[in-house]
C-alpha cells in the first residue's frame, strides 16, 4: 500500500512514518504541504520519495493507494472528500470532521473505499479488554462511566484553539474521551448537561469542557476534556458497576505507563495487556482493511455517532458548533 501524507504535520512521523517501517507492505510514498520547503524537508528527513506541489496534486497521484489526513480539524472533511473523489482510501486524524453534518457527508461519499478515523487507542488490545470486562457483566449492572482526556496546552495561539479551524478542547482532547465513553457505555449516551470554560479572547472556544450523560438502563456518564484548566493532566477511564469497578490509566496510549485495575467483590487485580504501540497496530489494521480484511474498527458510521455527540455537547454548553 502506497500512502501519501497531506501536510508535514508534527503527528505524522509518530502516527505514520515510523509505524510504516515495521508494517509489511506499507510505504509512505509522497508528501505535500502548503509550504513546499516544509514538504521537501519532511521528505528528506523521513525518506519520502515524492514531494507534490499541492494537496490537490497529491490526492490526484495515480500511484497512491491511500491518503493520510493530519491537517487541522476544519480541513479534514474537505480533503477526505477530495481523496475519496480521486479514488483513494483515507486514514483521517481525529476528530473526523468539524461537525456531524460533515461526518454524514463523508460517510455518504465513502462507497467501497476504506475510511478510518485515527482513534489509534481502539486498535490496542487494552481497548478490547476494557470493553470485554465492562460488557461481560463481570462488574455487574453498570451504574456510571467516566472518561477524561486532559493535558496542558497554554499556548493559546495554537491552531487547536482556532474556532475557524474547528478548535477547542472537546475537539482535540475530548473526542478521545467521548469515543471511549461510547465504547464502554451500555448503549449510546445522551447528553444531559455540559459546562465549558472558554478563552477570554474568543468565547466560542472551549479550553475545558465537562459533560454529563444519561446512559441506557439508568446509568450515568461523564466526559472531562481540558487543554488548560486546574486539571493539568488526566487520561483515564473509570467504570462503576454494582459489583465493582474498572479503572484504566492512559487508555489513549496504554503502551506508555498504561494500567488496568479491576476490583470485583472486594478482590483487586491488575492486568497487563501486551501489544505493539497503538499507531503501529492502527496502521496494520488500515493496511489490512485496504486489502479487504474486516479490521476497520472506526469506520464512518462510528465517526458520525461520535461527532453527533460532540455537537450535542457544544449545544448543551451554549457554544456554537464548529464550522
Amino acid at each position: 500500500m502506497r500512502i501519501g501524507v497531506l501536510g508535514a504535520a508534527r503527528i505524522a512521523p509518530t502516527a505514520l512514518v515510523r509505524p510504516a517501517r515495521v508494517v509489511d507492505g506499507v510505504e509512505v510514498a509522497a508528501v505535500a504541504a502548503r509550504d513546499r520547503g516544509r514538504a521537501e524537508a519532511f521528505a528528506a528527513k523521513h525518506g519520502v520519495a515524492t514531494v507534490h506541489g499541492s494537496y490537490a496534486e497529491l490526492v490526484a497521484d495515480p500511484s497512491l493507494d491511500a491518503v493520510y489526513v493530519p491537517l487541522p480539524n476544519g480541513k479534514h472533511a474537505e480533503w477526505t472528500l477530495a481523496a475519496l473523489e480521486a479514488g483513494r482510501h483515507v486514514l483521517c486524524e481525529k476528530p473526523f470532521t468539524a461537525n456531524a453534518a460533515q461526518a454524514r457527508e463523508v460517510a455518504a461519499a465513502a462507497g467501497d473505499r476504506v475510511v478510518m478515523e485515527a482513534f489509534h487507542y481502539r486498535y490496542h488490545p487494552v481497548a478490547a479488554r476494557m470493553a470485554e470486562i465492562v460488557h461481560s457483566g463481570e462488574l455487574g449492572e453498570i451504574r456510571r462511566v467516566e472518561t477524561a482526556m486532559c493535558f496542558p496546552l497554554p499556548l493559546f495561539s495554537d491552531i487547536r484553539y482556532d474556532f475557524g479551524l474547528a478548535g477547542g478542547s472537546l475537539m482535540d482532547a475530548g473526542c478521545y474521551a467521548v469515543h471511549c465513553l461510547r465504547l464502554l457505555s451500555p448503549g449510546e449516551p445522551a447528553v444531559r448537561s455540559a459546562t465549558a470554560r472558554t478563552l477570554s479572547r474568543d468565547r466560542r472556544v472551549d479550553r475545558a469542557m465537562t459533560a454529563e450523560f444519561d446512559l441506557p438502563g439508568g446509568a450515568t456518564g461523564q466526559v472531562r476534556a481540558s487543554m488548560w484548566s486546574t486539571t493539568v493532566f488526566r487520561i483515564r477511564a473509570r467504570v462503576l458497576g454494582e459489583r465493582g469497578t474498572m479503572t484504566v490509566t492512559n487508555f489513549a496510549a496504554p503502551q506508555v505507563f498504561g494500567r488496568l485495575v479491576v476490583t470485583v467483590d472486594g478482590h483487586r487485580r491488575r492486568e497487563r495487556v501486551a501489544g505493539e504501540g497503538t499507531y503501529t497496530r492502527q496502521l496494520r489494521a488500515f493496511a489490512a482493511a485496504v486489502g479487504g480484511a474486516d479490521t476497520n474498527l472506526t469506520p464512518p458510521a462510528d465517526s458520525v455517532a461520535t461527532m453527533s455527540l460532540i455537537d450535542d455537547i457544544y449545544t448543551a454548553a451554549g457554544l456554537p458548533l464548529r464550522p
